[in-house]
C-alpha cells in the first residue's frame, strides 16, 4: 500500500474530512426531535422485564417512540435511574439513534465508539456506513450516548472560556508546578459537582454497562449483541463480567487491558504514542518534503524541540490564540490515530519550522478537543472522560512515586512521555469516590468474545488486546498487522470478513488469526 507521505499533497481540510470516518473523529448529527413513552406508562412484569433487577422492572419494560431524524435513521430517548443501587433515584435520559436492518432482521447491534465520552449517537452514522452489507442487513444498528455523555443527561463542568483556558495550560514538574496542576484538576471536579449534581457519582463504567443491559431488554433482545471500540472494549468487557449469560455476539476492537491501573495504562499509552510517532517520522523522512532532517532519532528530537519551544514561547496564530505545549501535543496526538492523517502532521511541523506560526497545530488541537470555530464546544467529551475515569480508577498522588513513574515513562517514551506522567493528579479532590468492582473480569460462562488488536495502535497498544483476550475466559484474539487505532471499518477485508461472519453467522474466527 502506498505510504500517505509519498502520496500527492493533501490540503488540511481534505485530509481532516477523510478522518471523519475514523473511530476517533466521529461524524456529527443534528439534534433530532425525539419523544418517549413516560416511564410510568410502561408495563412491568416478569416476562417483559427480561432480567430486570428487583425494583427496576419499569425501566426494563419501557416502550420507546422512534422518530425520523434524517438519513434513514431514527432517534429516541430511554429512561434510566441515576443509581442502579436505588430504584427511587431520579430518572435520567439516554439518547439513542438507529438504522433498522435492511434485510432479514436478527436483532439489534449496539455500538460504542470509545472515550470514555464518545457519542454513539454521533458515531452510528459513520459506523453503519463502514459496516459490511451482511451486518447492515441482519441488525438494527443502534448508537447510544452513555450516561453523562452528549445528548444523554450529561456531565457539565466549565464554561467554554474557562475550558479554553484549562486545556491550554502548561505545568512544570517543580513542587509549585505540581501544586498548580493539582489545583487545576480540583477546579474541574468542583465545577463538575456544581453543574452536574448527583449524576456525577454515577457515570462509572459499571453503571453504563447496566444501562446497556436495560437497553438490550428495551429493544427486545434476549442477548446483547455489541461492537465496542477503544474504551468501548472496557465497557463491553464490564458488561460481560456483570452479565456473562446475556452476552450475544460481542466484538471488542482496540482493546483495553482491564486489569491495569491508571498509572500502568499511562505508561502503556505513552509507549504506544512514542512508537506511532517514530513510525510517522520514518515514513515522513522516506518521502519528499519532510521538514524533519537526519535519521529517525534526529527527527524525534526535532519534534521534541518543537514541543519544548511551544512551552517556552507558544506559537502565534492568525486567530490571536497561541499554541501552548499542551495544544501542540494534542495536535500531534490526533494525527497518530490514523496513518491517513500523517500528511497533516507534516504540514503542521512544516509551518512551525518555516514560518514560526501554529495555525495548523491549533486547528488539530481544536479538532481533538471538539472545539468549534466560534469558541463553543461541540461535545462534552473532555468532561465525560474525566468524570468516568475518576470513578473507575485513580493513580497514586504520592509525589515521590509519581516522580519515579515519570522517569520510567520517559525512558520508554522520551519524546511524549511527559504528557502521560503525573496522571494521578487528574482526579485530585474529585468529589465522588471510586466505584468498587462488582464482577469477575474473566466473564466465565460467556460465549466466544472476539478481541481485536492492531499491532501499531498508539492509544490501545497491541499487548492490551493480547491481555484482554487472555483475561476473558472465552476471549478469541484477532490481530490486524498495521498502523492506527482500531481495525474494523478501516483496515482490510480479512478483518471485515472475520467480524461480519461472527456477528451474522455466529462463526467465531480462529483464535490467533492475523490479518
Amino acid at each position: 500500500m502506498k505510504s500517505p507521505s509519498t502520496s500527492p499533497r493533501h490540503t488540511l481540510a481534505s485530509v481532516v474530512s477523510a478522518l471523519l470516518a475514523t473511530v476517533l473523529l466521529m461524524a456529527g448529527c443534528s439534534a433530532p426531535s425525539r419523544s418517549q413513552t413516560p416511564l410510568d406508562d410502561a408495563t412491568a412484569g416478569g416476562t417483559t422485564a427480561q432480567g430486570a433487577p428487583e425494583g427496576f422492572e419499569a425501566y426494563y419494560s419501557q416502550s420507546l417512540e422512534w422518530s425520523d431524524c434524517g438519513g434513514g435513521f431514527e432517534c429516541a430517548t430511554a429512561s434510566a435511574p441515576t443509581s442502579w443501587q436505588d430504584a427511587d433515584s431520579d430518572p435520567i435520559e439516554l439518547a439513542l439513534k438507529r438504522h433498522t436492518a435492511t434485510g432479514e432482521r436478527q436483532g439489534s447491534l449496539l455500538v460504542n465508539p470509545g472515550g470514555p465520552g464518545g457519542s454513539g449517537v454521533d458515531y452510528v452514522t459513520s459506523a453503519w456506513e463502514g459496516m459490511g452489507k451482511k451486518v447492515r442487513g441482519a441488525y438494527d444498528v443502534v448508537g447510544f450516548d452513555p450516561r453523562g455523555v452528549g445528548q444523554s443527561t450529561a456531565v457539565r463542568c466549565f464554561d467554554d472560556e474557562r475550558k479554553d483556558e484549562s486545556l491550554a495550560k502548561d505545568f512544570d514538574t517543580t513542587e509549585a508546578g505540581l501544586a498548580a496542576m493539582a489545583d487545576e484538576y480540583a477546579a474541574w471536579g468542583a465545577a463538575c459537582a456544581e453543574n452536574t449534581g448527583d449524576l456525577l457519582g454515577h457515570v462509572d463504567t459499571q453503571s453504563a454497562a447496566r444501562d446497556m443491559d436495560m437497553l438490550r431488554a428495551v429493544v427486545g433482545d434476549e442477548k446483547l449483541n455489541y461492537l465496542g471500540f477503544s474504551y468501548g472494549t472496557q465497557l463491553g468487557a464490564t458488561y460481560a463480567g456483570l452479565f456473562p449469560d446475556r452476552v450475544g455476539a460481542m466484538v471488542l476492537d482496540g482493546a483495553i487491558d482491564v486489569t491495569l491501573g491508571s498509572d500502568e495504562m499511562s505508561e502503556g499509552q505513552a509507549a504506544g504514542f512514542e512508537r506511532a510517532l517514530r513510525n510517522y517520522v520514518a515514513d515522513c523522512q522516506a518521502g519528499s518534503g519532510c521538514p524533519l532532517t537526519g535519521d529517525v532519532d534526529a527527527g524525534m528530537k526535532q519534534v521534541r524541540d518543537i514541543l519544548d519551544h511551544a512551552y517556552d514561547s507558544p506559537y502565534p496564530t492568525s486567530s490571536g490564540r497561541r499554541v501552548t505545549q499542551s495544544l501542540a501535543f494534542y495536535g500531534v496526538a490526533v494525527t497518530l490515530y490514523d496513518e491517513r492523517s500523517w500528511p497533516v502532521l507534516t504540514q503542521a511541523l512544516e509551518e512551525v519550522t518555516t514560518q514560526g506560526t501554529g495555525d495548523a497545530f491549533l486547528y488539530l488541537a481544536d479538532f481533538y478537543n471538539d472545539r468549534n470555530t466560534d469558541g463553543s464546544y461541540a461535545t462534552n467529551s473532555s468532561e465525560a472522560f474525566r468524570a468516568v475515569s475518576c470513578l473507575d480508577s485513580r493513580g497514586t498522588e504520592d509525589v515521590a512515586q509519581m516522580q519515579a513513574e515519570a522517569e520510567q515513562i520517559e525512558e520508554v517514551a522520551p519524546t511524549v512521555g511527559r504528557f502521560f506522567s503525573y496522571s494521578g493528579l487528574t482526579c485530585h479532590d474529585w468529589p465522588a469516590p471510586v466505584v468498587d468492582q462488582e464482577f469477575d473480569l474473566s466473564a466465565e460462562g460467556a460465549p466466544p468474545i472476539v478481541v481485536i488488536g492492531t499491532t501499531q495502535d498508539p492509544a490501545t497498544p497491541y499487548e492490551w488486546a493480547e491481555k484482554l483476550a487472555g483475561t476473558l475466559d472465552s476471549g478469541t484474539l484477532v490481530t490486524y498487522d498495521g498502523e492506527g487505532h482500531t481495525a474494523y471499518g478501516r483496515s482490510n477485508s480479512c478483518i471485515v470478513d472475520a467480524v461480519d461472519g461472527f456477528l451474522v453467522d455466529g462463526t467465531a474466527p480462529e483464535d490467533g488469526l492475523t490479518c
